[in-house]
C-alpha cells in the first residue's frame, strides 16, 4: 500500500472519527433534554386496588414499560381518544 492511500485512509478514519464524536454530542445534548424535561412532570398519588395494579403491572410487562410509564401510556391514550371524539 502506497503512503498516498495510506494517507486516504487515515483521513477517512478521521473523518468518520470525528462524525462520531459530533454525534455522540448530539446524543449527550438530546439525553440532557430528555432528563430536563422528565424532572419537569408533575407528580401524584394514585391508589388502586390489589387486583387492578396486578392487571396493569402484567401489561406493563408484556409491553416492555415500567408500571409508571404503563399508567401514563393509557392516560395519554385515554386523553387523545377523548379530544378526537370531542371533534
Amino acid at each position: 500500500m502506497s503512503d498516498d492511500e495510506l494517507r486516504e485512509k487515515e483521513e477517512k478514519l478521521l473523518a468518520r472519527l470525528k462524525r462520531i464524536s459530533e454525534l455522540e454530542e448530539e446524543i449527550k445534548k438530546k439525553e440532557k433534554s430528555l432528563k430536563e424535561k422528565e424532572k419537569a412532570k408533575k407528580q401524584m398519588l394514585l391508589r388502586l386496588s390489589p387486583s387492578l395494579w396486578d392487571e396493569i403491572a402484567a401489561w406493563a410487562e408484556e409491553d416492555f414499560r415500567s408500571i409508571n410509564g404503563q399508567v401514563e401510556f393509557l392516560l395519554t391514550e385515554c386523553v387523545r381518544r377523548h379530544k378526537k371524539d370531542r371533534l
